[in-house]
């Protein structure tokens, strides 16, 4: 570190605000008493304001010296990070990993990327739950978790972006032979859906307009199921017109079993994460499945759908 690194300069600036006194430092830092002093000097001289008030019997700091070891402190705390960080990189994933994923996303996209990992690293052990209701990460002992739609605000957890969850409205060719395509959202009340609820309760379906204003629309439903899947099922055996996850539909629309409907209208999308326990340092066996789930969904997600649907 060359004699005038401001950042030598900062150093034994903590050192001096920790020990309380030049002469400690010193000794901590393994310098003379004058060299201390000589590079608080001129950390002052180069920031323009006094950081110590010195008397012959105490040192405090000033305001400004307050100031400037809080963000001193921060940043140095910051690299230290990463230098942890960057060293985890080199352990090899192992042990047990705790994940919970939603049932249908999770077990078509997001178990072949672990299991490749498990391949790529023999020593890490998978423990999956499938389930579509909301653990708590922190308190059942989960290590990574995939959401879904919003996410409730927390200081505990971290949130990585993986894409959005789009809603397409699609139906059987056999069904469109027979009962004709909608051309506008209100053709859909002339049509047979499939809806998704229970107990007389179906969810409507969401659109954008122009002024990207949301409308939800009920539509005329012939069946009401509470399982994605089985609404698939049911459109691919020509009962209705579905709206469905981008991602459930997206090897039916490309097989052409399944024809995109409404392809101009904006319908409603949901965020799709992993979120994982904030802590200071990152596991290795945390940040390959992190990695690994970015390079498959990031920038584009292997269902987006195409034009050429």
């Amino acid at each position: 570190m060359a004699p005038n690194d401001p950042f030598r300069y900062i150093i034994v600036f903590l050192y001096v605000t920790e020990a309380g006194s030049f002469t400690l430092a010193a000794e901590r830092l393994g310098m003379s008493k004058s060299g201390v002093a000589k590079s608080i000097a001129r950390l002052e001289n180069s920031l323009g304001v006094r950081l110590f008030n010195r008397t012959t019997r105490r040192l405090s700091l000033t305001d400004e010296g307050k100031a400037y070891s809080q963000g001193c402190s921060r940043i140095l705390s910051d690299i230290q990070d990463m230098q942890a960080e960057i060293s985890t990189r080199k352990i090899t994933p192992s042990g047990r990993l705790r994940v919970d994923l939603p049932v249908v996303f999770g077990k078509r996209w997001v178990l072949p990327i672990l299991f490749k990992v498990m391949n790529d690293y023999p020593t890490l052990e998978l423990d999956i739950s499938l389930n579509d209701r909301r653990v708590d990460l922190i308190d059942d002992g989960i290590d990574l978790a995939i959401r879904i739609g919003a996410l409730d605000e927390s200081a505990t957890l971290v949130a990585k972006s993986l894409g959005i969850q789009k809603a397409v409205v699609c139906a059987s060719p056999s069904y469109l032979k027979k009962y004709g395509s909608p051309n506008i959202i209100d053709d859909l009340h002339n049509h047979l859906c499939i809806n998704f609820g229970n107990n007389n309760q179906n969810l409507p379906w969401k659109f954008f307009d122009k002024n990207n204003k949301k409308h939800n629309i009920k539509v005329p439903g012939v069946i009401s199921l509470n399982n994605s899947e089985a609404i698939l099922d049911a459109a691919l055996n020509g009962y209705g017109i579905a709206m469905l996850a981008d991602w459930l539909v997206y090897n039916q629309l490309q097989s052409g079993q399944l024809i995109k409907l409404l392809p101009d209208i904006k319908t409603q999308g949901f965020p799709i994460h992993a979120i994982w326990p904030k802590n200071k340092l990152l596991s290795s066996k945390v940040r390959v499945v992190i990695d690994a789930l970015s390079d498959s969904f990031i920038p584009l997600a292997p269902w987006e759908v195409t034009d050429n649907e």
